[in-house]
């Protein structure tokens, strides 16, 4: 027996062992060797060429463009979240499976279709598209609708990282506070936030490194033009297009930079989520 057993160990011991080595090589493969090919391609030329690249009018452009989405679209993003995640986990009412469904909704439409469809509400012939022109306002193939096509695609972001953990927390914190005389501004702020604080930084990192490489819907919406309406990804297409090889990675060098950036944080945040998440369910496995 004990010699099947130690047989059964080599076996699964040797298992994990290719899983791992196959997990390294595909990782290897598809990541690290593209971002090695798209660093080396932008200082191939030497650091005079690739910052001659980044700090061209057009590129400097879209880098402030999309940080300037990212500004507004995560702010929103991070309200819209905690109000949905407070209403499904802290109230009870008739269709919130559908209202979860709707939140998670821009997971499963492409954003070209994203993008298609705001210019069908916002564009010239579509539904708000004669109030909009009647009023002098411009919102596709302008700022405005950039943000909103960002703004659909990245909702789900923070909203699906409150969720779970708040589901897992309950409701007792917050009836204390109330049996205490708590307002529900007060319950908020002192109750509610501190506990998922880690969950909603967490999730505003994955909204923003999404905001940042959003394209598709943004392509559709923002009419690309030149030094007013490309964000990142548009100008390193437009590069790319325009056989600017060198400006084309130099572009994409900053952007896998801001990634890189977000996944340091991510990497951070998460380990401050995950005991954030086993601290709660240490909590509650003694009233289970």
């Amino acid at each position: 027996m004990a010699v099947h057993h130690r047989v059964h160990r080599q076996h699964r011991g040797l298992g994990q062992m290719v899983l791992i080595g196959l997990a390294g090589v595909l990782a290897l493969g598809f990541l690290m060797v593209p971002l090695a090919v798209i660093f080396a391609q932008a200082f191939a030329k030497g650091w005079m060429a690739w910052w001659h690249a980044v700090s061209h009018p057009e590129t400097v452009k879209s880098i402030g463009l999309s940080l300037l989405v990212l500004a507004v679209v995560v702010p929103i993003n991070a309200v819209y979240g905690l109000a949905v995640a407070w209403t499904v986990t802290k109230f009870r009412f008739r269709g919130k499976k559908w209202l979860i469904s709707l939140v998670e909704m821009p997971f499963s439409v492409s954003p070209i279709v994203a993008g298609v469809a705001a210019l069908m509400v916002y564009g010239s012939s579509g539904l708000l598209g004669p109030f909009l022109e009647d009023n002098d306002i411009k919102v596709m193939f302008a700022i405005p609708g950039i943000i909103i096509a960002t703004l659909f695609v990245t909702s789900p972001f923070i909203a699906r990282e409150l969720l779970p953990l708040m589901q897992l927390q309950g409701s007792d914190d917050e009836e204390a506070a109330l049996t205490l005389g708590a307002g529900g501004l007060s319950i908020f702020l002192r109750v509610t936030l501190p506990n998922v604080k880690w969950a909603l930084y967490y999730g505003i990192i994955l909204c923003a490194a999404r905001s940042l490489g959003e394209f598709g819907a943004v392509s559709v919406v923002s009419g690309q033009v030149r030094g007013e309406t490309m964000t990142l990804p548009l100008q390193i297409d437009l590069l790319y297009h325009d056989y600017d090889s060198s400006g084309a990675f130099a572009a994409a060098s900053v952007l896998t930079l801001l990634a890189l950036v977000t996944l340091v944080l991510k990497l951070v945040v998460e380990r401050f989520y995950d005991r954030e998440v086993e601290s709660t369910q240490a909590e509650r496995a003694p009233e289970n």
